[in-house]
């Protein structure tokens, strides 16, 4: 993502999301507790809008994405969303597709990890998002389930297809987006859905202290990082090598990499700048 801006001013207020920034590390609340934080028009906008400009700013290092109240995200509000899709014509509903696609792609490719911090029901587009996201950190109560083939669409939504046989393997993947059917927390660990298991009400809270942890380290190693995790997806060995030797050789010349060598030869605590 280019760091250079237009004439368009940062966004203030952001309507449909709770957002807090300390230090280097973003805070992003789906905050509609009434409907488990179900997703409307203008909350996929923005979350889009919101990853673009933090991402262009360059002043975030790591990023939590959490839900308020008793679960992290029902997927997308079935009055506003799902009963308002059925009056759109086709131009409009792929319209609406890809805007939602443009969210999870917003999320895998912006420059610094994003933590799903999960309890509760992760549902539909709920468990998409938190698939997107680099670490899914969750507590007992936390559930995955993709219903899309339960309200006659295909499970492949979002990216789903392509992220979760990427995390899960392909056998589990076919069974989660074929038949909806929903992932409880200790089941989700050990297929590899759950990077962390909290205590419960704990989610939160370790996903805070991993966004610190990151925040705190080299954040150019770490764009760099999920940039190449992306990019090598789909890729053959060769040019999976070549782009990591261009990548390395970069970061040997960046600032960070000369200030570990000075850190490790005072014996002290490297100061990383990012860059």
């Amino acid at each position: 993502m280019s760091p250079f801006l237009g004439s368009a001013a940062r966004t203030a207020d952001w309507e449909h999301l709770r957002v807090e920034h300390a230090d280097g590390v973003a805070t992003v609340t789906l905050a509609r507790p009434d409907k488990l934080n179900a997703l409307t028009f203008g909350a996929y906008a923005d979350l889009r809008d919101l990853l673009a400009e933090l991402s262009r700013e360059r002043s975030v290092r790591a990023l939590v994405l959490a839900g308020e109240g008793r679960g992290f995200c029902s997927g997308g509000d079935v009055e506003e969303i799902i009963g308002a899709t059925l009056a759109l014509d086709t131009a409009g509903l792929l319209d609406f597709n890809r805007m939602t696609g443009q969210v999870v792609r917003a999320v895998r490719e912006c420059p610094f990890p994003v933590i799903a911090a999960v309890h509760g029901v992760a549902a539909g587009a709920g468990a998409v998002l938190a698939l997107a996201a680099d670490f899914r950190v969750a507590d007992p109560t936390a559930r995955f389930a993709f219903l899309f083939t339960r309200v006659g669409l295909s499970g492949g939504d979002m990216g789903a297809a392509y992220l979760l046989p990427r995390v899960v393997g392909l056998g589990h993947a076919t069974r989660l987006l074929m038949l909806g059917e929903p992932v409880r927390a200790p089941e989700a660990e050990r297929i590899g859905l759950i990077s962390e298991l909290t205590e419960e009400g704990r989610a939160d809270e370790a996903a805070a202290a991993l966004a610190r942890r990151l925040a705190d380290g080299p954040a150019l190693a770490h764009a760099q990082t999920k940039a190449l995790l992306t990019a090598e997806l789909d890729m053959p060995l060769a040019a999976a090598v070549e782009l990591d030797a261009a990548t390395q050789a970069l970061l040997m010349n960046g600032e960070d990499y000369a200030e570990f060598h000075a850190a490790f030869t005072e014996k002290r605590t490297p100061k990383w700048r990012g860059r």
